[in-house]
């Protein structure tokens, strides 16, 4: 599927510095996740659900989705710096919707970090609205 010049894939093996350079460009890497773990954990679960944009060949986005049999869940949606603002965000969630939808999925739920609200318009434009709920988190698995 293309948008404009983006060309939307699933996500391959040699994708790995690529995608990992950009989400530590997009701020989104922390010192808890090990980028490298969170993908191989990603590639034994829905690994179709793990999006890659291209332009001329060049990754420029990312969107890990996935479906628990409940709700869907959206993570690493990032799309490099020099590339935003071109709608290639909306295309990545557009193309992992259609997928979600051929699952059966109702509904899809994503958690902003707390620093980064500024995302939220976007999130409002694709048709989000905040839940009233409280997340928790358990790390069963320390990474460092």
């Amino acid at each position: 599927m293309t948008h404009q010049d983006l060309a939307i894939r699933p996500y391959h093996p040699s994708d790995e510095a690529a995608v990992i350079a950009l989400w530590r460009d997009c701020g989104l890497t922390r010192r808890w996740n090990d980028p490298k773990k969170d993908i191989v954990r990603k590639l034994t679960v829905q690994p179709d659900l793990f999006l890659v944009g291209e332009v001329d060949g060049v990754i420029v986005g990312t969107l890990m989705g996935g479906y628990d049999g409940h709700r869907g869940w959206i993570n690493y949606l990032a799309v490099s710096p020099e590339h935003q603002r071109r709608s290639y965000a909306t295309a990545l969630m557009r193309a992992v919707e259609r997928k979600l939808l051929e699952l059966g999925c109702p509904k899809i739920n994503l958690l902003i970090r707390s620093g980064n609200v500024a995302v939220t318009g976007f999130y409002e434009s694709l048709g989000f609205g905040q839940d009233e709920v409280i997340s928790l988190g358990k790390r069963l698995i320390p990474d460092c």
